[in-house]
């Protein structure tokens, strides 16, 4: 992870290393860090006065402030900023650890509907970190129809029912222009399934527009009626159907710096109401990897004083839905960035279809 281009700073080995001691201090403690204490820890053979000094230039740098409580510091958003990105060191997870969390993963995936699947892989981030695990709902398009059936309702209306990867069962009310019986609509639903079965919902979507465009011209009835049912059964679904999943909120409550009841309550209706959180995580889809956003970047400001730290997962090496960990700034970055990496990389392992 580099540094942000305005957030490169001059800093010294002798810095760096105050720096870093301090963050990892308030990281674990959750309390100002006075010079006495840095000289202490740091390991350097260096008095406390000149620690204060060090102090003075990182907090003229905007890299830690003093809160007006304590002569003690604490990091800003730049500092921790700057100690993810030049700073912290990462460890990958013990290879027990990853067992653990692909059993989990892989039960869930299995028999799940997606919104289930997302529920319980969300519960499965907050147990394992004590923070709130968000997931987002695996995006429809790039499922895979393995049956269509369209049965006969009243008035110019039918009842699409597909059948998607094998464990979800939509059904969708559709227009039809006219009225249809039960034989046509199984003709059509046998010409869907002959062409289409197995593909993702994107793909046929795709190919039902080309096929419209191209064969017009040389299509029998059954052909035209059967791609413009496909086309009103298999419609993208609005962008208010787009979801995700929050689970242990209440896990927040336990750090001090969240535990204030306007900022509980904001936090709380910001997990309600989730249009804003949805926007947030979109802005990882296009990531490569894990994402974080601490306090402030994230431009929303019920999460002032949290951190998101985010990663997409993918089916196919296409992206298909983000999960994260949303917890105080002062969060163990160092434990919660893998376990974020590793559970959205076993997300889409436990999606991919199987041969």
């Amino acid at each position: 992870m580099g540094v942000h281009g305005e957030l490169q700073y001059p800093l010294s080995e002798r810095a760096q290393h105050l720096l870093k001691v301090l963050v990892e201090r308030y990281i674990r403690e959750g309390e100002p860090v006075g010079s006495r204490t840095l000289a202490r820890e740091s390991g350097l053979d260096i008095s406390a006065a000149t620690v204060r000094n060090v102090m003075a230039d990182l907090e003229e740098m905007g890299l830690v402030r003093s809160p007006h409580t304590s002569a003690g510091r604490v990091p800003t958003v730049r500092g921790y900023r700057f100690f993810i990105d030049s700073l912290l060191k990462v460890e990958p997870l013990a290879p027990g650890q990853v067992r653990r969390l692909q059993a989990e993963i892989e039960e869930a995936a299995a028999g799940s509907d997606p919104h289930e699947l997302a529920e319980r892989a969300s519960g499965i981030l907050s147990e394992v970190t004590r923070m709130a695990g968000v997931v987002t709902v695996p995006r429809t398009e790039f499922r895979s129809l393995r049956q269509v059936e369209f049965l006969p309702l009243s008035g110019n209306r039918a009842l699409a029912i597909l059948v998607v990867d094998e464990r979800e069962v939509q059904n969708r009310v559709i227009e039809t222009g006219r009225p249809y019986g039960a034989e046509e609509l199984q003709r059509i639903s046998n010409y869907l399934n002959e062409h289409f079965a197995g593909l993702t919902l994107e793909e046929i979507r795709n190919r039902l527009v080309q096929d419209m465009e191209e064969t017009r011209a040389h299509m029998s009835r059954l052909m035209e009626e059967a791609i413009e049912m496909g086309r009103r059964a298999l419609a993208a679904p609005p962008e208010s159907e787009e979801d995700c999943v929050v689970s242990g909120e209440t896990q927040l409550m336990g750090f001090r710096e969240l535990s204030d009841v306007d900022k509980l309550r904001q936090l709380f209706e910001a997990f309600e109401h989730k249009r804003e959180l949805l926007g947030l995580l979109d802005r990882c889809v296009r990531a490569d990897g894990v994402r974080i956003f601490i306090g402030e970047e994230s431009g929303y400001e019920p999460l002032g004083e949290c951190s998101v730290v985010s990663a997409p997962y993918r089916v196919d090496g296409r992206v298909v839905g983000v999960l994260g960990v949303i917890g105080p700034t002062r969060m163990a970055y160092d434990r919660v960035i893998p376990i974020v990496d590793v559970t959205a990389r076993l997300l889409g392992a436990a999606l991919n279809p199987r041969a």
